[in-house]
C-alpha cells in the first residue's frame, strides 16, 4: 500500500492532500482549522487531518511531496532584483529576512515541522520530494479529471519562473509543451488592476470579476496599447514601465496611475464608475488572452478536451466563455485551482512519475475528485457534544421530516446555514458548508450581503441547481459541479429592462429585477452555476428536490458559510458561532435543526468586523 502526502505552504493558502494507491482520500486548506484566512504557514492541522482520515501514521507514509522548488524560486528572486538594480533594493531588503530564515532552507524547515508533527526523528521521516509549481498545477488539472487525453493550460501569478504553461496529458503521462516566464504574467496583470481598484491582492480578484458587469470596457484599447503586447497566438509581454511588483512593495506605479487618470482607490471608499469600467476592461482582456491561448493549444495538440488550473482558472466568467466559444468540446477545471490545489497535484506527480502508479478514472463523465468533498465530517455524537458545550438549543429530525421542513423554511424567505457531510476542498462552497436561500426572493441578495456576509452590496450570489434541471434555468447543457462556469440565465426567465432602466449606470443597476430568480441573476443576466448531483452529495440533492417539489424551483442561492474576512466554517462550533453573529434565521448541522429565536442570548462581539475592514 502506497500513501503519498502532498503539501503546499509558505506562499498562499497552505494545504495538504493524501493519496492511497493513487486514490484521493482527503485534502484541506490550513485556514479552515487555524481560522486565519489564506493561512500560509506550515499546514500542521491539515496534515494531521489527512493522516487521520487515511488512518496512517506519518512514519508509514511512502512519500511526502512539496508543491514547488524553493531554490529555483530564490534564483528567480535574485535574478529579478539584479536585473532591476538598484531600483529593487527596498523590496529586496524586505524579502530577504524571511528567505534567509525559512524559505531558503525549506527542506530543513519542513523536516523539523514534520518530525514534530509525526512524533518521530528526522531520520525516520519518509522521503521528501519536490515538484515544480506549474507541474503541480498541471497534475491537479489533468490526473483527477475525466479525460483520457487533454491539453492542459495553467495560468497564475508566478511559480518558480513560469506564469503560464501548456501541457499535454495522455493516460499517465503529462508532457510539458511551452511556458511564459516572469515578469510577464496574466495573473499579475489582473492582480495589478485588483490592487489599483482598491481590493486586496490574492483575495480580491473575484470581487473585481463580480464588479465587471457594472462597467463598460472603455479601457481595453488603452491596456492593449500600453500595458500588454498580445500576439495572435495568445502569447504576451507586459510593459514593465507601468508595474512595480518587480522592484517595489506595490503592484502599480505613478505611470500606471497617470495612464488611468488618478491614484489607487483607497480600500473601503466609494467605488466609482472608473473602477467599474476598469474591472470590465481587464476582464475583457483576460478573456481574450485565455481564448487565444486555448485556440493555439488546440491547434498544437489536436486534443478535444482542455483542463485548467492556476489562480486565473478561478475566473469563471472567462471559463464560461471558453466553454461556449470553443474550440474544445469540453473543459474541466480543478476546483482547488489555486496554490492549495498544488498539494494535491504534487502528490499525484509522485504517484504517477515516482511510484509509476496507475491512473484512477471513474468513467467518461465523472472525475475522481469525489465532488471535492474531501474535508472532515462529524457524527451525531460529536455534533451534539459541541452544540451542548455552546448552550445551543436544537431539535433532531430524520431526513424524512427535515427536508420538507427546510423546504418550507426556505420558501418563507428565511436564510439557512447548511452544514452537511465532508467539507469542500477549494474556495467554493458546494453544499457542504453553505448559506442557502430562496433565489426567487427580491430581497435575498441585499439581506445576504449586508446582514449575513457583511460585504459589498454589488457582489452576486451563485445558484445551486439540480443537475438534471440545469437547462431549464440556464444556457448550459452539461455539468458544472464546482461552480466554476458562468452561464446566461434562460431567456424566458429574464425580465426586459425598461427604457429608463437601460439609462442607468454602475451600481444604479443593482436594484433592477433582472429575472424570475433575482437573487442569483447578475446585472448582465449571468449566474455562476453549480450543478448538484445525487451521486456526490445525496443529502443536499435531497433538500433541493424537496424545495423543487414544494415550489417548482430546482434552484437555491448558495454562498459560502462564513462572514467577510473569515475562512469557511469547518466544525459545528464554527458554524454555530457564525450563525449567532449574523442574521441567519436557521442553522442545520447534519440532522440537527436550530432556530435563531430559540437560542440563548449571545454575547455579541463586533470587534472582528473592524479587524477585517480592509479585507
Amino acid at each position: 500500500m502506497t500513501y503519498i502526502l502532498g503539501i503546499s505552504a509558505y506562499y498562499h493558502d497552505s494545504a495538504a492532500a493524501i493519496l492511497h494507491d493513487g486514490e484521493i482520500i482527503a485534502a484541506a486548506q490550513e485556514e479552515r482549522f487555524s481560522r486565519k484566512k489564506h493561512d500560509s504557514r506550515f499546514p500542521g492541522h491539515a496534515i494531521a487531518y489527512c493522516l487521520e482520515e487515511a488512518r496512517v501514521p506519518l512514519a508509514e507514509v511512502s512519500s511526502i511531496v512539496f508543491y514547488d522548488k524553493p531554490l529555483v524560486k530564490f534564483e528567480r528572486l535574485l535574478e529579478t532584483y539584479l536585473s532591476y538594480a538598484p531600483k529593487g533594493l527596498g523590496s529586496f531588503i524586505a524579502a530577504m529576512p524571511v528567505w534567509m530564515k525559512e524559505k531558503l532552507y525549506l527542506k530543513t524547515t519542513l523536516k523539523k515541522e514534520l518530525s514534530k508533527l509525526g512524533g518521530c526523528s528526522i531520520q525516520r521521516l519518509p522521503q521528501l520530494l519536490f515538484s515544480e509549481h506549474h507541474q503541480s498545477h498541471a497534475a491537479s488539472a489533468f490526473f483527477p479529471g475525466p479525460f483520457k487525453k487533454a491539453a492542459v493550460l495553467c495560468l497564475d501569478g508566478v511559480g518558480e519562473w513560469a506564469t503560464t504553461s501548456a501541457w499535454l496529458g495522455e493516460g499517465q503521462q503529462l508532457t510539458p509543451l511551452w511556458e511564459i516566464d516572469f515578469p510577464h504574467s496574466l495573473g499579475m496583470l489582473y492582480s495589478a488592476f485588483t490592487y489599483y481598484t482598491g481590493f486586496k491582492v490574492n483575495s480580491g480578484e473575484y470581487k473585481l470579476m463580480g464588479l465587471a458587469p457594472y462597467g463598460e470596457p472603455r479601457y481595453v484599447d488603452r491596456i492593449l496599447d500600453n500595458l500588454l503586447d498580445l500576439k495572435e497566438d495568445g502569447t504576451f509581454r507586459l510593459n514593465m514601465d507601468y508595474f512595480n511588483y518587480c522592484t517595489g512593495l506595490t503592484m502599480t506605479n505613478k505611470k500606471f496611475a497617470k495612464l488611468f487618470g488618478g491614484p489607487v482607490r483607497k480600500s473601503e471608499t466609494k467605488i466609482s464608475q472608473r473602477e467599474m469600467d476598469l474591472a470590465a476592461s481587464i476582464q475583457v482582456v483576460t478573456e481574450e488572452v485565455v481564448q487565444r491561448l486555448a485556440k493555439t493549444l488546440h491547434k498544437e495538440t489536436g486534443a478535444d478536451y482542455l483542463c485548467l488550473a492556476g489562480g486565473v482558472a478561478l475566473n469563471c466568467v472567462a471559463n464560461g466563455k471558453l466553454l461556449r466559444n470553443g474550440p474544445f468540446e469540453d473543459i474541466w477545471i480543478q476546483p482547488a485551482a489555486g496554490d492549495a490545489g498544488g498539494a494535491l497535484g504534487a502528490a499525484l506527480i509522485a504517484w504517477h512519475d515516482y511510484h509509476k502508479g496507475a491512473r484512477r478514472m471513474n468513467g467518461a463523465e465523472l472525475d475522481s475528485m469525489h465532488g471535492s468533498y474531501l474535508g472532515p465530517c462529524f457524527d451525531d455524537a460529536e455534533i451534539q457534544r459541541q452544540l451542548d458545550a455552546l448552550g445551543a438549543l436544537y431539535v433532531r429530525l430524520d431526513d424524512e421530516a427535515l427536508m420538507p421542513r427546510l423546504a418550507e423554511i426556505l420558501d418563507g424567505e428565511n436564510v439557512v446555514g447548511w452544514f452537511e457531510g465532508r467539507m469542500e476542498f477549494g474556495p467554493r462552497a458546494l453544499g457542504g458548508r453553505s448559506i442557502i436561500g430562496d433565489p426567487r426572493s427580491e430581497k435575498m441578495q441585499s439581506v445576504m450581503n449586508l446582514k449575513i456576509k457583511y460585504r459589498e452590496s454589488f457582489r452576486p450570489f451563485a445558484p445551486s441547481v439540480l443537475a438534471e434541471r440545469v437547462s431549464d434555468f440556464f444556457e448550459l447543457d452539461r455539468p458544472s459541479p464546482y461552480m466554476l462556469i458562468v452561464a446566461p440565465v434562460k431567456e424566458n426567465l429574464r425580465i426586459p429592462m425598461t427604457d429608463d432602466q437601460q439609462q442607468l449606470f454602475g451600481i444604479e443597476k443593482l436594484n433592477v429585477k433582472r429575472s424570475e430568480l433575482p437573487a442569483i441573476t447578475h446585472v448582465d443576466y449571468s449566474a455562476r452555476v453549480q450543478t448538484v448531483h445525487e451521486q456526490t452529495n445525496p443529502r443536499y440533492y435531497r433538500l433541493m428536490k424537496a424545495f423543487d417539489e414544494r415550489t417548482g424551483c430546482g434552484v437555491l442561492v448558495n454562498t459560502s458559510f462564513n462572514v467577510r474576512g473569515e475562512p469557511v466554517v469547518c466544525n459545528p462550533e464554527d458554524a454555530y458561532r457564525c450563525f449567532m453573529r449574523t442574521e441567519m434565521d436557521y442553522l442545520v448541522v447534519e440532522n440537527f435543526l436550530l432556530a435563531k429565536g430559540d437560542q440563548p442570548k449571545w454575547e455579541q462581539d463586533d470587534s472582528w468586523k473592524s479587524e477585517f475592514e480592509l479585507d
